[in-house]
């Protein structure tokens, strides 16, 4: 019945950065790699519609972020064009169910902390034409855009410049992440959002006190614009003590973002790192540094997509609905999807 329901339901993940990965290959190796490599995982785990986040690690930031982020964007457009029989690029609504329909996996770009673009707003547009339709303007410490959740310090909100990002954004059709963002940063962002917000990869604060996820008044404020928060299962950000960080400790997570935020109103977004990780090369593998958050530990059986069936069984056996269980399996941000993504004002 668990197996069913899980491949019967839309399953959208909104964070998994293989592009990381893929991209480190030789550009004539992007489309087989994906193939070999990362399409049986998101087939094994239901994945139906999956987020690519173009993240630049920090060693080529400033200088060469622009760059990379070209490089990723490019790797997900020819591994797509080479692999056309299984996914597709969408860049809209109608195309992630045209996707679906002939059974492909929609793969979605998303920029994490936007650096290639900085202050120069106008980028977004340029972009969203080589169709990102996902971004958020910060990760963990201060852009020209903001701040992020590692600086809440500063009890800084938007910049000049980040709120001409989150306009420009709005006006293209491109869905505002607020994952990473600082909490003053969410703050002024939820005074100024006209359209649906989305938090990619946040779980609760009130489960657990780290400045990755967000409080009950941040889930409402999202929930308030319309928009969805997919839950992190990064053990770090579930639970203090290791003993704490499970499948079952996720899944309370999962349901309190519901019962705050409403039950239309929460997903998932893994976060699925540490094969990335295993994957890549220097110096990303070298140089990244979470502070007391380790990327290579992860839930037990939910190290990739192919472990998503377990958090099916564990909503199952807590008596959630078939219903209910498709949208925070996926419909609420295929319901998102589909009325906002690349709809321009």
């Amino acid at each position: 019945m668990t197996a069913d329901l899980h491949r019967r339901s839309v399953v959208a993940d909104t964070h998994n950065d293989l592009l990381m990965a893929v991209s480190a290959r030789p550009p004539h190796r992007w489309a087989d790699f994906f193939r070999e490599r990362w399409l049986p995982q998101l087939q094994a785990g239901g994945v139906d519609v999956q987020v690519l986040p173009v993240f630049i690690d920090d060693p080529y930031r400033p200088e060469g972020a622009l760059r990379r982020t070209l490089r990723m964007i490019e790797t997900a457009h020819v591994l797509a064009e080479g692999n056309p029989d299984t996914v597709a690029l969408c860049v809209d609504g109608d195309e992630i169910d045209a996707a679906l329909a002939a059974s492909k996996i929609a793969l979605v770009l998303a920029l994490e902390s936007a650096p290639g673009v900085d202050a120069d707003v106008e980028l977004f547009h340029t972009l969203h034409r080589l169709g990102v339709r996902v971004a958020s303007i910060a990760h963990w410490s201060r852009t020209p855009l903001a701040d992020g959740s590692g600086e809440d310090a500063t009890g800084s909100r938007l910049t000049a410049a980040g709120v001409r990002a989150l306009a420009e954004m709005e006006r293209l059709g491109m869905i505002f992440d607020i994952s990473h963002l600082g909490a003053t940063g969410v703050a002024h962002v939820l005074e100024l959002a006209t359209r649906p917000l989305l938090a990619t990869h946040s779980s609760a604060r009130a489960l657990h006190d780290h400045h990755r996820n967000l409080t009950d008044d941040q889930l409402r404020g999202v929930a308030a614009t319309g928009g969805v928060v997919c839950v992190n299962f990064f053990p770090g950000f579930l639970a203090e003590a290791e003993e704490d960080r499970t499948l079952e400790k996720l899944v309370d997570h999962i349901e309190h973002v519901a019962s705050v935020a409403g039950i239309d109103h929460v997903g998932i977004g893994p976060d699925f790192v540490r094969e990335v990780l295993l994957d890549v090369t220097p110096p990303c593998c070298e140089e990244l540094d979470l502070g007391d958050i380790d990327p290579l530990v992860t839930l037990p059986g939910l190290d990739g997509p192919a472990g998503l069936p377990l958090v099916t069984a564990e909503l199952v056996r807590r008596g959630h609905t078939e219903t209910d269980i498709g949208k925070i399996l996926g419909g609420n941000v295929h319901r998102l999807f589909r009325a906002e993504l690349g709809r321009a004002r």
